[in-house]
């Protein structure tokens, strides 16, 4: 007996010095990502790349869109169950920063980042911006012969019914069309958004449900990105797809990964964040996102040609300063507006005596529309277009 537990005592530690104990092997790290559903084909190409590179695992948890992801993280603060989040856009950025859940961290390799990029989006560098795309209204040419060019087109009885909308308290899309409007008709907004109420405007939860609406025809009009048509080129050779900017105007939507604040893997999180801005991660970016790489390396696909060209087109912002300070007040008023039946008069009541102006206005489109008009909200700019690259 004494010499049987002798052999098994030797044979414990010549076993351990070859880590083959199972006691002591060393466990693979896992890092949890949080994300919207509709990165899942990116994630799928990029994620073995790194998980092969680096030894680990990787966890995509989905949600809807970029709005429930950020509630998610806000919920879970006190808890923190994600290390990395991808997605917040300039939309989501500021209600971000001030809820606190995410860690400030300049990747290594930002400086494949064109420094526009990095000034309109987060210089503190609490979300890395990934990639960036413009918001449209998309069609298919053969159900709609004549797309509506403005905002106030969209009001219109011939377009009744018609028109697909995301929720911007829950989607970031829909968020980034909401501040589009708000761009064109600053304090204005709500008497527009009351014209698209009556006009049954359909409002959606997220994206993936209001492209899937109408990719099956139950509204020809939606609100999607100017690189759709492209989409449709590359994949199926098809050139149907049409995308419009209204009033000559288009708003940039940039998004972007960071670190969850209290995770417990610091260093593979911010692996992982240098690896969704190398070219081997972001070359597979275009043709899964349809958005633009941020990594200026990248050569696009050639079928990205058919993508709507805003360099035509006025391209708005709202400072980060401007998101700060109303994007709470903003959403709050919406949901007033379009969700608990308020009144316009009852949101802006100051505003009351020049609202029958605005629709005169903007229907105009063009030059001399409403974007450069006495409602403007302060601190909206133009960008400068000759940084825009092949946007």
């Amino acid at each position: 007996m004494k010499r049987l537990a002798s052999l098994l005592i030797v044979a414990v530690f010549a076993l351990s010095l070859f880590g083959a104990v199972p006691a002591t092997a060393k466990e693979t790290p896992t890092l949890t990502v949080y994300s919207y559903e509709s990165i899942e084909p990116w994630m799928k190409e990029i994620i073995p790349i790194f998980e092969n590179e680096y030894g680990a695992k990787v966890r995509l948890v989905t949600f809807g869109d970029a709005g429930e992801v950020l509630s998610k993280l806000i919920l879970e603060k006190d808890n923190p169950q994600a290390d990395v989040v991808i997605g917040i856009d300039n939309s989501y950025l500021q209600k971000a920063i001030q809820a606190e859940v995410l860690i400030p961290y300049r990747p290594e390799n930002a400086g494949y980042i064109p420094e526009w990029i990095i000034e309109d989006f987060d210089p503190t560098f609490h979300l890395t911006p990934y990639d960036y795309g413009a918001i449209a209204i998309v069609y298919k040419k053969d159900v709609v012969k004549n797309p509506p060019k403005t905002f106030e087109d969209l009001t219109k009885p011939e377009w009744k019914g018609k028109l697909i909308v995301e929720n911007p308290l829950t989607s970031s899309t829909g968020m980034a069309f909401f501040l589009w409007t708000i761009g064109v008709y600053g304090d204005m907004w709500p008497y527009y958004w009351e014209k698209l109420k009556q006009n049954d405007v359909i409002i959606v939860k997220g994206w993936g449900e209001g492209w899937e609406m109408w990719d099956k025809n139950q509204a020809p009009l939606f609100v999607s990105y100017a690189t759709d048509p492209a989409y449709s080129a590359c994949n199926y050779n098809d050139t149907s797809i049409g995308a419009v900017f209204l009033n000559n105007t288009a708003y940039v939507q940039i998004e972007g990964a960071g670190i969850v604040k209290g995770t417990k893997n610091l260093e593979l999180a911010k692996k992982f964040i240098n690896f969704l801005i190398s070219k081997e991660a972001q070359e597979k970016l275009p043709l899964n996102q349809w958005m633009y790489p941020v990594n200026k390396e990248v050569e696009l696909p050639p079928c990205f040609s058919y993508a709507l060209d805003v360099s035509s087109a006025k391209v708005i912002s709202i400072t980060s300063e401007e998101l700060a300070k109303n994007t709470d007040k903003w959403l709050r008023e919406w949901r007033a507006l379009m969700v608990e039946g308020k009144k316009p008069e009852e949101i802006s009541p100051t505003q009351t005596a020049t609202a029958s102006n605005t629709g005169e206005t903007e229907s105009q489109g063009g030059e001399g529309s409403g974007i450069c008009g006495p409602g403007a909200v302060i601190g909206l700019a133009v960008l400068p277009l000759a940084l825009r690259g092949r946007l």
